[in-house]
């Protein structure tokens, strides 16, 4: 049985692994045989590149989001997917809550006004001026264990936490018309693609602020675009609609925050996600029930 990885991940936890081949290039130039367990992150696993592995029998997936596998392509194939949730919630939050800072408190072009000499010219310029979050409202968008975790943050720093999901809180257009701060938190699937649309981001109050650490495509970026270089809003944005590319016309920008998708980037919680992809694998390989199989 071959184990095979995108990448090598951080981590304590991989060297319990067999050996694992590396794969230089993705999808592989021809079909590869033998190769039972796929370890990946961010790479698409779809039908083409299902195969071009016709022995592979688990996707192990480094992230709590799957949506680049094809999970109803591998279920017809036999083949199990795995992921690594609960372990990233943590991370997700706390840069969710440094980019609202950023944003809301000018943190960027006031560190890019201090190296480029500016303070010399005096303080407290107008465009320097930020937003309190205390008394502020934070609309999330999903509540799930990760949303859960930003509106902790959120009332530590006195906001007013309202949300929307399926099931409850408040409808849609309601909490982008009422939030000071809207932060999106629901995964990516057929229904949420899109979710943000034009006429949507059209509701966002003037002075708002939206962040994204979900992804990208959730919002139609050409129409955040547009909003972002009118300045009526800022954005944080963690993920983009075409990674890695970013609009070009962001990036002179001062009333966006960009980051090239890391809000789990920790050296502790990368760790965690490790642990938990490697557990998936070494359950696979002893036969076991798998711990994070994804049903989706």
């Amino acid at each position: 049985m071959i184990v095979a990885t995108t990448q090598r991940f951080p981590g304590e936890a991989w060297d319990e692994l067999p050996e694992v081949a590396v794969l230089e290039t993705w999808p592989p130039a021809q079909p590869l045989e033998g190769i039972e367990i796929l370890l990946e992150a961010v790479v698409p696993v779809a039908a083409g590149e299902l195969a071009l592995l016709p022995d592979l029998r688990l996707v192990a997936n480094y992230g709590v989001g799957y949506d680049n596998v094809d999970v109803v392509a591998c279920r017809e194939r036999g083949i199990a997917v795995t992921n690594t949730p609960g372990v990233l919630d943590a991370a997700v939050a706390d840069l969710t809550l440094a980019l609202i800072l950023a944003c809301r408190r000018h943190v960027v072009a006031g560190d890019r006004f201090v190296r480029d000499g500016g303070w010399q010219s005096g303080w407290a310029k107008p465009k320097l001026l930020g937003r309190d979050l205390a008394g502020s409202t934070l609309g999330l968008v999903g509540m799930g264990r990760i949303g859960s975790e930003v509106a902790r943050r959120g009332e530590a720093f006195g906001m007013r936490v309202v949300h929307h999901r399926r099931n409850d809180g408040l409808p849609l257009d309601e909490l982008l018309r009422s939030a000071d701060v809207v932060s999106l938190h629901v995964p990516l699937t057929p229904e949420t693609r899109g979710l943000l649309s034009r006429k949507r981001l059209a509701l966002l109050r003037d002075g708002a602020t939206l962040v994204n650490t979900a992804r990208g495509v959730i919002v139609d970026e050409d129409a955040l675009v547009d909003e972002l270089v009118s300045g009526r809003i800022s954005a944080g944005l963690d993920v983009f609609a075409e990674e890695p590319y970013v609009p070009e016309r962001l990036l002179g920008l001062a009333n966006v925050v960009l980051t090239p998708h890391i809000a789990s980037a920790t050296v502790e919680t990368r760790a965690a996600m490790t642990r938990v992809l490697v557990d998936n694998a070494l359950a696979f390989l002893r036969g076991e029930p798998l711990p994070n199989e994804v049903r989706a």
